[in-house]
């Protein structure tokens, strides 16, 4: 086989794999990475069919770019396919909103939505008579992991193996060739029950001080995970984006969630902001979750301009922070672009890691459990710290535009 690396080459975003067999060719995730400007893949060659691990746009935001292109057919579980149509909207929004151009439009986002081909979890099927798997990938609701079986062959885009309080945990998929993400390589999360403890008494602490809260979180999945762990404080909880949407979108695929009737009782009865009075309301009350996850636009703005200078209240980031990003350069210098002037953020600001990526000894676990002989290791900034335990089988890190053959 042959894979020209496209995107996520000892970098975290814009996936891209483009894969080369004796009688078949497909791409695995098309991606971008969400930051401003934003950073898309090396140019896809023509390709008939693509495989779509998770709807997080640095996996899936070229896509449409792609079918409008090539006529592709994209192979991804319903969920995905419903999630990322609502990320492409607001991608094209934000460009709009911000000025800038765009790979495509509307009617591209119409195209891919005619070319998506549905299987779930677990399901097997063929495409030019090679079988392929669809595993759980644990990352958000509707992931995959993608297995071809006769050519022994796993990709592991996104993964995570524990269990969280939204999905189940990934497990290994015996192969001989494993194409495995390394977001947290050289980097082990910190035990997750006390986590949440931490997390929550943290919370308390800052309200009952009189300050406020602001939780940039990702709409698809991390949006869900901590509204099921701040749920248990009793305290009001305001919504504040299009986390609510995406939530009742995976509400109706109960399949996929482990807490199905505790999250849609969560958001049954959560205050969701509609407007700007009702964002002025949210503040008053003080416990804010809201998008964008990267701090890259959305709400999230709005909030923190009005706490950054109350040494009383807080921002708490809750996941990855891309190279780049607003959320990267608050968490490294107290600032963001605020509005487009670079503005200090004297409030607090803290950071729990409740990844929906596998850890460093969890990839590492997953790995061998893969049995593989051959590993290949991208969207990792760090691949090498996984890379030198990894003593079992042939490692292969590939730099963006690199075709490595197996």
């Amino acid at each position: 086989m042959i894979t020209k690396i496209l995107g996520g080459g000892r970098e975290v975003g814009r996936v891209g794999l483009f894969n080369k067999f004796d009688g078949i060719e497909f791409l695995v995730d098309y991606g971008f990475m969400p930051q401003e400007p934003p950073k898309y893949p090396i140019e896809s060659p023509e390709i008939r069919n693509a495989f779509l691990t998770h709807a997080h746009i640095d996996h899936s935001g070229m896509m449409p770019w792609l079918c409008s292109r090539y006529n592709t057919n994209v192979f991804s579980t319903r969920l995905t396919a419903e999630i990322a149509e609502i990320l492409y909207r607001d991608s094209l929004k934000l460009a709009y909103a911000k000025g800038r151009s765009f790979p495509y439009g509307e009617n591209e986002v119409e195209i891919i939505n005619d070319r998506f081909v549905y299987y779930e979890q677990n399901d097997r099927f063929l495409i030019n008579d090679f079988e392929f798997h669809f595993h759980p990938a644990g990352h958000i609701p509707g992931s995959v992991l993608v297995e071809m079986v006769d050519s022994e062959v796993a990709f592991a885009c996104d993964i995570n193996t524990i269990d969280t309080n939204l999905v189940e945990g990934a497990k290994p998929v015996k192969c001989r060739t494993l194409f495995i993400e390394g977001t947290y390589a050289g980097v082990n999360h910190p035990d997750r029950d006390e986590m949440e403890k931490e997390f929550i008494d943290e919370i308390e602490d800052i309200l009952k001080r009189g300050g406020k809260v602001i939780i940039p979180a990702f709409a698809v999945g991390r949006t869900q995970e901590i509204a099921l762990i701040l749920d248990r404080m009793g305290e009001e909880i305001w919504l504040d984006g299009m986390g609510y949407k995406i939530s009742e979108i995976m509400l109706k695929y109960r399949q996929y969630i482990k807490n199905t009737d505790r999250l849609k009782k969560i958001f049954e009865e959560i205050n969701f902001v509609y407007s700007g009075h009702g964002r002025k309301l949210a503040l008053k009350s003080g416990l804010i979750l809201t998008t964008s996850g990267m701090v890259n636009g959305g709400p999230v703005i709005w909030y923190i301009d009005k706490i950054k200078d109350d040494p009383k209240s807080a921002v708490i980031i809750t996941g990855y922070q891309v190279e780049g990003t607003n959320g990267r350069m608050l968490l490294e210098n107290r600032e963001i672009d605020l509005y487009g002037i670079k503005t200090k953020v004297n409030c607090k600001v803290k950071y729990y890691d409740f990844s929906a990526h596998a850890g460093h000894n969890e990839l590492l676990k997953f790995i061998k459990g893969c049995s593989p002989e051959n590993v290949v290791l991208f969207h990792s900034e760090n691949p090498e710290k996984l890379a030198e335990e990894i003593d079992f089988a042939e490692v292969y890190i590939p730099e963006n535009g690199e075709e490595i053959k197996i």
